[in-house]
């Protein structure tokens, strides 16, 4: 029970630590990606939209 404890106080300290980088409504960095039909998409090309979702699948059309 002690070792369980330890881990999710470990978890969420991790946890908090990474989310300290970007509060909650905090505007998103500038970024671009390559999305999957070759284009290369940044989030300026998209100010002014009404809302952008970022999906992503690590391990999608790959074996294993």
């Amino acid at each position: 029970m002690l070792r369980l404890f330890g881990a999710l106080l470990v978890l969420a300290l991790a946890l908090a630590a990474s989310a300290a980088d970007l509060a909650v409504g905090a505007p998103a960095p500038e970024f671009s990606l390559r999305g999957s039909d070759g284009e290369l998409h940044a989030l300026a090309d998209h100010v002014g939209q009404r809302g952008i979702v970022l999906a992503w699948f690590p391990k999608a059309f790959t074996p294993g």
